[in-house]
């Protein structure tokens, strides 16, 4: 009985069974001389008994495709994803370094303008910001301390009214000359303070009027409402 292979193995693989031809057996010309044909007439007779009453869906194949197209769209659909997802990603990193480092330029300015307003105005004091957390600075914020002359390191919070009223408008200035703002209210921002204490400040806004160095020349409007009118230049 013959047997078409060629017609076998493209069953098999229409199966999703196909094997590749090295795993045929290969026999030699007296291996074939000793074989029982009757014995393999018999195997193949049972084979084909077996194919003859194998009952194959051949649905099956038709969705084994569907599968394998949806697998291939998913697939697809993932890798966009997860391209997108990296761009998006990557433009979120460069977008945090540029943030990072744009405040930390500005934060190292503003620090070294707020020593030299808080000195000016509070005629050899201290100040100083520093970041809560150096590796993240967004994460907790800043601590602001300041020495008053002949004092030691306070925290903002622990300071009088007065020494609060000095260290807010030092950093106020400071911020100022880091980015100006075109319109300022001051209203009543010596109400805390004694004479001593008001007429620095006072130099220093007349100082700042008068120079163009200290950057109050680009104020659009600066309005001082001050508790004692003698402290106002004519």
């Amino acid at each position: 009985m013959h047997i078409d292979a060629t017609r076998l193995n493209q069953a098999n693989s229409d199966l999703g069974e196909e094997q590749p031809a090295d795993d045929l057996p290969t026999y030699t010309k007296d291996e074939l001389a000793d074989m029982d044909k009757d014995t393999l007439k018999g195997e193949i007779a049972i084979l084909e008994e077996k194919t003859q009453n194998l009952n194959v869906d051949l649905a099956v194949l038709a969705e084994y495709r569907r599968r394998v197209d949806e697998h291939n769209t998913r697939s697809r659909d993932l890798h966009s994803a997860i391209t997108a997802r990296n761009t998006a990603k990557t433009r979120c990193d460069d977008l945090r370094k540029l943030r990072l480092e744009g405040f930390m330029t500005g934060f190292s300015l503003i620090s070294l303008r707020l020593k030299e307003m808080y000195q000016m105005i509070t005629m050899g004091g201290n100040a100083e910001l520093e970041l809560v957390d150096s590796l993240d600075p967004f994460s907790e914020g800043i601590l602001f301390s300041v020495m008053p002359p002949k004092k030691s390191w306070k925290n903002i919070s622990n300071l009088s009214g007065g020494e609060k009223t000095l260290s807010s408008l030092a950093l106020v200035f400071a911020l100022h000359h880091y980015k100006p703002t075109p319109l300022y209210v001051m209203d009543e921002i010596d109400a805390a303070l004694d004479f001593r204490n008001v007429s620095p400040l006072v130099f220093y806004l007349r100082l700042t009027n008068s120079c163009k160095t200290y950057n109050f020349a680009k104020f659009a409007l600066l309005i001082l409402l001050l508790e004692h009118s003698s402290y106002i230049r004519p």
